[in-house]
């Protein structure tokens, strides 16, 4: 009988993994790797909502909690994963700069938002107007996260890989099966493949797909994460990710050719020197209509729990919404009600109605 049985291998599933280990508890993860949103994923933690210049939800919490979580993963995976790196916002007007310094002026982003401006010439990139350095930010190496930690379960015995079959569970008034495993609870972790799942899947996870580009560019230097349009985010060697696109409307994993000339020009227009691209990645983002997550206990079965809809800021939050799962399940803490599925009343009254 295992503790938890964890369906989903990208940011969230490890995070509860991970917590539920630390505390002690059993515990088996199934995924397929039909998600890929965790892999291709800049890896990019960052505590400012740059577009309006305003502070992510709970940033210093989460924050708080990101470094020792991750540190404490490299130890475990033996790999350098989390990667501190100033990131510098180009400004194209001075209007913009004027709304730098009043966001950087506010209490709750002063820690973030550095109100000295940074005339540092690039060799590569053109910014009449400065740029503003955001604090406290970086990337988490995500892809190889992600295949380090399945081969450190795979090696415990706590990973299968294999395509859960819905169908195949059932439900007892104090545990779960599915197929050989009883286990006292199930976490559903499957990002956008929530949209399968017959106990969620009318939850309003909508799912925007991301490209980016890995490219190859020895005479840019770059030793900070530049955003403008886009982001362009040094990952050594004189390689770079860049990204990334927003579509709504196709969600398919499948590289586009669309997405990658919308990237190519606007990395064309940001940097002036010459490079060659490498790769070309595509997945969908678990983003819910209200952008905020999912989590919670299903209505009917007490033993059945959501973390999901992490959307473009999973590094930042998968480990913060894990531990307050966590705590929920087995401390009884109260979710915030900002991130409990309650606050989906369709849902919620759907089942209480059919039950």
């Amino acid at each position: 009988m295992y503790d938890y049985l964890i369906i989903g291998g990208g940011l969230a599933g490890i995070s509860f993994c991970e917590q539920a280990l630390n505390k002690g508890k059993s515990v088996l993860v199934l995924s397929d790797s039909s998600q890929n949103s965790s892999v291709i994923a800049g890896g990019l933690y960052n505590p400012v909502i740059l577009k309006r210049f305003s502070e992510v939800w709970k940033a210093s919490d989460q924050l708080e909690l990101l470094y020792p979580f991750y540190q404490a993963l490299e130890q475990k995976v033996s790999q350098k994963l989390i990667n501190p790196i100033p990131l510098w916002r180009k400004f194209y007007s001075v209007e913009e700069q004027n709304n730098w310094f009043i966001a950087a002026d506010k209490p709750n982003l002063a820690p973030f938002l550095d109100a000295n401006l940074i005339h540092t010439t690039l060799s590569s990139i053109e910014s009449p107007y400065a740029y503003g350095h955001v604090m406290h930010t970086g990337y988490v190496d995500t892809g190889l996260l992600l295949e380090s930690y399945k081969a450190y379960l795979k090696m415990q015995q706590c990973f299968r890989e294999e395509t859960f079959a819905y169908d195949l569970l059932e439900h007892h008034d104090e545990y779960i099966v599915y197929k050989d495993i009883r286990a006292k609870n199930i976490v559903f972790a499957e990002g956008f493949g929530l949209l399968s799942n017959p106990y969620f899947n009318t939850l309003p996870l909508d799912g925007t797909k991301g490209e980016v580009l890995v490219i190859h560019a020895p005479k840019l230097q770059l030793e900070v994460i530049v955003k403008s349009s886009i982001f362009i985010m040094p990952i050594g060697k004189d390689y770079y990710k860049v990204g990334a696109t927003y579509n709504w409307v196709d969600k398919t994993n499948i590289p586009t050719l669309e997405a990658k000339n919308e990237l190519l020009t606007q990395l064309k227009e940001l940097i002036q020197c010459d490079f060659t691209l490498v790769e070309h990645l595509a997945g969908v983002r678990p983003t819910v209509k209200d952008r905020r997550p999912l989590v919670g206990r299903h209505p009917l079965y007490k033993n059945m729990f959501i973390l999901n809809g992490l959307g473009t800021r999973g590094v930042m939050l998968a480990p913060a919404m894990a531990r307050d799962l966590f705590n929920y399940i087995e401390n009884d803490v109260p979710l915030d009600p900002y991130i409990d599925i309650k606050r989906v009343k369709r849902f919620v009254s759907s089942f209480c109605h059919n039950g």
